[in-house]
């Protein structure tokens, strides 16, 4: 049996949705070498991938969305490994148009992330993925509104990728400004040119889905952390053009969300809103963008 004896298991799960687990790690795959570490619980697998302390993302895969999920660990196991071989590997066991099944377990002989197909009783598709200690610990951001309520917005996903790769055209970090009264967003770029893109919050309007904020803020951010958050959405996501929630914490700390469907390869979306899809089958994406650093403070940030 792969991975030795399951008393030296932490984690044997199964998995019936491959390409919809390639679709959400790819979301947060911005470079081509690019590592990852992953934190296995009693609830899922957290994928985490971050870059100088300024931008992290984390996948969340809950135990709900594997037919499979046996945990055997007493602590939180955490692994690094290539996200990017991670990615291509689960691809080669995805085949267009039919539900493959494959089994993930933790560790093998070698602290080896195992994966084997699942379909064929003769035939069998098996892989490992060297795994290693991760050289530093996460940074471990405690997210905090500002202010007494909530500054959120949810814009459409395809809406939202599109002004964002709109603005690489002035070539400069993006401003983004919230204000109450008009309710509206936003997205500034000043350089070799400059380009302002409007979201007006009104009750018939269908870009921006969700607005909650009282006080006036404004950040900047770095472009490339911004592009980084929307630049690989998968094509489910822009299709059905659900909406990115979009939060500011405390200091200009930047929360983007998509949730990303895990489905069976075949299987029917549900009939929904933006943010209603069967939470078993939903992966939760979540960028955490640090703003750049202000000469002067920014507007109302208490």
């Amino acid at each position: 049996m792969a991975g030795g004896g399951a008393e030296a298991l932490d984690l044997v799960c199964h998995l019936d949705s491959v390409q919809g687990m390639v679709d959400a790690l790819s979301s947060v795959r911005w470079k081509r070498h690019q590592d990852a570490v992953i934190e296995l619980s009693e609830h899922g697998i957290v994928l985490i991938v971050e870059e100088a302390g300024c931008l992290q993302a984390k996948v969340y895969l809950k135990r709900e969305l594997f037919l499979v999920y046996e945990y055997a660990s007493e602590g939180r196991p955490r692994f690094g490994l290539s996200l990017g071989l991670f990615v291509d590997c689960l691809n080669t066991f995805s085949t267009p148009g039919h539900s493959s099944v494959i089994e993930i377990r933790y560790p093998g002989p070698d602290m080896q992330l195992l994966l084997k197909s699942m379909d064929f009783p003769d035939v069998c598709t098996y892989a490992e993925i060297r795994t290693r200690i991760p050289d530093t610990i996460s940074w471990d951001y405690h997210f905090e509104h500002t202010g007494n309520v909530p500054v959120s917005f949810t814009v459409r996903s395809a809406v939202l990728k599109e002004a964002i790769d709109d603005l690489e055209w002035p070539c400069s970090a993006v401003q983004i400004r919230i204000q109450p009264d008009p309710p509206s967003v936003t997205f500034r770029a000043e350089g070799h040119g400059d380009l302002q893109i409007d979201f007006e919050y009104y009750s018939t309007n269908d870009l921006l889905v969700a607005f909650q904020c009282d006080q006036l803020l404004s950040y900047r951010y770095k472009y490339k952390f911004l592009r980084a958050a929307t630049s690989n959405l998968p094509s489910n996501v822009l299709k059905d053009n659900r909406g990115s929630k979009m939060t500011v914490g405390r200091g200009g700390m930047l929360k983007i969300q998509h949730l990303v469907s895990v489905l069976r390869a075949g299987a029917q979306h549900p009939f929904s809103d933006h943010m209603h899809h069967q939470p078993s089958r939903i992966a939760y994406i979540e960028f955490f963008v640090k703003p750049e650093e202000e000469d002067e403070p920014p507007i109302n940030d208490s």
